[in-house]
């Protein structure tokens, strides 16, 4: 560009904008080391989601071990009968059904008639594949244990002391019953081709609280 200045021409340096030629091979270069930065790191994602994963479950698992399974007072009802972490593994269980009532024990033995109890409460967990999880807590006589103890090893029954507490069981095919009387109180319970985890021991621990 060309101006006058005093009669004299001078020339005028253009200053120009950032040239398209440079800024989009740039713009390129800069993806392309992106792109070389994600295929490195890339191996290590699994590892690093691994990593996110494991301490996540073990941070919940501590936090389950670390709340006592037993309560302070003896149960009064199904959902106090169950610790947390049974009662979410029994809700959660596709198509199941809780009842809660003073039905007598579900027992296949003579030990109803025997004892003769007043009932607490019976909770009885069905599904519609035919599984079922019934558990009773009764009031007995003073000195059933001996009863029981007798009527059950008589029908196959193993029975034994185990602190202070009466335990029989017996696994005939699919169904597994147990037994558990300490004092006055007698907690029945049939499982029927359903088993979860420790609900023999889980049930006792609220049902004879120390």
């Amino acid at each position: 560009m060309r101006t006058v200045v005093g009669g004299e021409v001078e020339d005028m340096a253009k200053v120009g904008g950032r040239s398209a030629w440079i800024a989009w091979p740039a713009l390129l270069f800069c993806a392309a080391v992106v792109l070389v930065l994600l295929w490195l790191a890339a191996p290590g994602v699994p590892g690093a989601i691994s990593f996110v994963g494991d301490t996540l479950r073990s941070a919940t698992t501590a936090s389950v071990a670390s709340t006592p399974d037993e309560a302070e007072e003896p149960a009064t009802d199904c959902r106090t009968l169950y610790p947390d972490r049974l009662w979410a593994e029994l809700t959660w269980t596709p198509e199941v059904l809780l009842s809660q009532n003073v039905s007598a024990p579900a027992t296949t033995t003579t030990l109803a008639q025997a004892l003769a109890p007043t009932v607490r409460f019976t909770c009885t967990w069905t599904t519609e594949d035919g599984r079922s999880a019934s558990t009773t807590l009764s009031d007995v006589a003073t000195g059933a244990g001996a009863i029981a103890s007798a009527a059950l090893a008589s029908e196959g029954f193993s029975c034994g002391d185990e602190g202070g507490r009466l335990h029989c069981e017996r696994t005939t095919g699919g169904v597994v019953e147990l037994h558990d009387l300490r004092g006055t109180a007698w907690l029945s319970t049939v499982l029927t081709n359903w088993q979860p985890e420790e609900y023999g021991a889980q049930t006792v621990a609220r049902a004879f609280p120390r």
